[in-house]
């Protein structure tokens, strides 16, 4: 189905699906070979004015709203997951962490040559020790003079040895729990942040994630997010509604991308005389994943919606993401059903799309903890507080 996009979004949506199949799907099968971030294509991308669509036009951004990056994700996510997440996590967190936290200066000095650039931006808050229960991080930060002094440690970072700057999260105040949490934006090159090996994965292998490593690595106190300490949790969790919204729309790119690629094989796969389009089972698997992409679709958008009409977006966002991951792997398991021995072939893109599914249940917030957060607000408007 189509929403009711205005006349620019719909154009918009056009310039996309075309810059993706012309730029994009191309080089899809050689990120994931060469495990490669798609920078060639950032840069195109922001030539094309695509990474500033949520940012106010005074940072160097497009003012288009949370609706058409949406649809620019979904788009992108239909032909190379890996491309869509590399720009989601870069503009979807990373940026949107100094936007929606960042004191004016900040904004001014880091997001207009982000944009203009080409440039990608990093989210460090997962620790060894703290996936889901992020409160519990242990990197510090002391002030000393007119900088702070960060140690400790962060794994599975997206962008960090391709980014520009990278929002740092570590605990000022240890006496304070996440209270004492603050960020910070630290800058590629910086001395005593080391980046480690680009993490070989399953899937999305055309993601660059690492290992960060901070020893004694001093960061001017101008770069403290928001020029307060203890604002980082409140700072990660607004953020991370906002990503939450972002995986959403990849995970519902990259199921209608599945949905799309089986109704194109079944048309022309012959068996037992006919294709298999024919066959009931087909039309049942088919049947079911268009299904719930619709489904996805209504949520993913209502959920953009309603970040572009200022209201508040946790909960839904969310609903969007649990349902999304939940969607995106169902349709990419049927997809190779569909496809059948075929489908396990790495010489058809639904083997890599397979792998790529796997891990948007995980990141951005573990199915399981969408649950808490969704079951959690439900409880406690009839009375009841529960705990993780």
């Amino acid at each position: 189905m189509d929403f009711a996009f205005s006349e620019e979004q719909e154009m918009f949506r056009d310039m996309v699906r075309d810059f993706a199949q012309k730029e994009v799907l191309p080089l899809a099968e050689t990120l994931d070979r060469e495990e490669r971030p798609p920078l060639e294509t950032v840069r195109k991308a922001a030539a094309l004015d695509m990474l500033g669509i949520p940012f106010p036009e005074k940072y160097g951004g497009m003012d288009m709203g949370a609706v058409t990056y949406t649809i620019l994700i979904e788009e992108l996510a239909k032909v190379c997951a890996s491309t869509a997440s590399t720009i989601g996590i870069s503009v979807g967190v990373g940026m949107m962490a100094i936007y929606l936290a960042g004191t004016e200066e900040q904004k001014q000095r880091f997001l207009p040559r982000l944009i203009s650039e080409g440039g990608l931006a990093a989210f460090a808050l997962t620790e060894p020790d703290a996936g889901s229960d992020a409160a519990s991080i242990r990197t510090t930060a002391v002030k000393d003079g007119d900088a702070y002094v960060l140690n400790g440690s962060k794994i599975w970072i997206t962008n960090a040895d391709v980014a520009q700057v990278m929002t740092v999260f570590a605990v000022t105040d240890p006496a304070a729990g996440a209270k004492g949490i603050s960020a910070f934006l630290v800058e590629q090159g910086t001395p005593g942040m080391t980046i480690g090996w680009r993490d070989k994965k399953m899937g999305m292998r055309g993601v660059s994630t690492c290992a960060v490593f901070f020893d004694n690595c001093r960061v001017p106190a101008a770069n403290l997010l928001g020029g307060r300490e203890g604002a980082g949790f409140g700072a990660a969790l607004k953020t991370l509604d906002f990503g939450r919204m972002s995986v959403a729309a990849s995970c519902l790119g990259l199921a209608q991308g599945c949905v799309e690629a089986s109704v194109a094989f079944a048309r022309d796969r012959q068996q037992f005389g006919g294709p298999i389009a024919m066959k009931g089972a087909i039309q049942a698997f088919i049947a079911d994943m268009a299904t719930q992409v619709e489904s996805l679709r209504y949520l993913v958008y209502h959920t953009a919606w309603l970040v572009d009409s200022g209201k508040e977006y946790g909960w839904e966002a969310s609903t969007a993401k649990l349902w999304g991951s939940q969607v995106a792997t169902f349709c990419a398991n049927k997809a190779v059903q569909v496809h059948g021995g075929m489908g396990y072939m790495k010489r058809f893109p639904i083997e890599r799309i397979y792998r790529d599914a796997k891990i948007l249940p995980i990141w951005e917030g573990t199915s399981e903890i969408q649950r808490f957060l969704i079951a959690s607000k439900l409880f406690k408007e009839a009375g009841v507080k529960i705990a993780p």
